[in-house]
């Protein structure tokens, strides 16, 4: 089942402290996610892969193309949804895992994962999460500022994987682990698609992308090769 689907997408920064200069990123882009599979995007440094994925998930507007969600049973255009419809789907529907924690200060790590999660045993699960990624017990309660930049990007990980969302996107998710704690996270990506999830992800470590990868987007930079966006399937 297709639960996302990206048709021509294009985004154009300009740089207004810089006399206006425009910079192409995305030029007539598609993608689609299918249920219990990853997409992987690949592509070298500056092509647009975090661009997309930060559009997909309508933290930015795109200059043209559509956006369409599987959300309550219907597509959803979050490209020309308000900011009411791409909150209630974010809520719902589409879950993100960035490349930095960005949280409130002096919130514990607990909370912030708890808060994610749904029903009434949130805060259990949200414990169970963060044991799983390796984050000790006297952390928990302690804000995620004070952790180092792997220990908090497992936080981040909880936060993330805990809402079960059915669609979810992955901006280099294990750029900052180690193995043992990438190796848990490729465990969390698996059964996340066999739930039937569908995922996108970003991933530098070539050991991540054989293990989740089902199929491939390579995206290619605007400015040399605008419409060299190829889609291969692994395995």
């Amino acid at each position: 089942m297709r639960m996302l689907e990206a048709t021509g997408l294009r985004k154009t920064f300009v740089l207004h402290l810089q006399g206006g200069v425009r910079l192409p990123v995305l030029d007539r882009v598609d993608c689609a996610l299918q249920a219990g599979r990853c997409l992987v995007l690949a592509g070298p440094s500056g092509a647009g892969k975090s661009t997309l994925m930060r559009a997909l998930y309508g933290s930015y507007r795109v200059d043209g193309g559509a956006i369409r969600v599987r959300h309550q049973g219907a597509f959803v255009d979050l490209a020309a949804g308000d900011p009411r419809l791409v909150l209630d789907v974010r809520r719902e529907t589409l879950g993100y895992v960035s490349q930095f924690l960005r949280v409130i200060p002096r919130v514990s790590a607990l909370q912030i994962v708890a808060e994610a999660a749904r029903g009434p045993d949130a805060r259990a699960k949200a414990e169970a999460l963060l044991l799983r990624l390796n984050i000790p017990r006297r952390l928990h309660e302690l804000p995620p500022a004070t952790f180092s930049g792997g220990e908090q990007q497992r936080v981040n990980l909880a936060r993330g994987f805990i809402g079960g969302h059915p669609i979810l996107l992955l901006d280099e998710p294990t750029a900052s682990l180690d193995v043992e704690n990438r190796d848990a996270v490729i465990e969390l990506i698996l059964e996340a698609k066999a739930r039937g999830a569908a995922l996108a992800g970003i991933f530098h470590d070539g050991a991540v992308r054989e293990a989740v990868a089902d199929s491939v987007l390579t995206v290619s930079p605007a400015e040399r090769d605008a419409c060299n966006e190829r889609v291969g399937a692994i395995g």
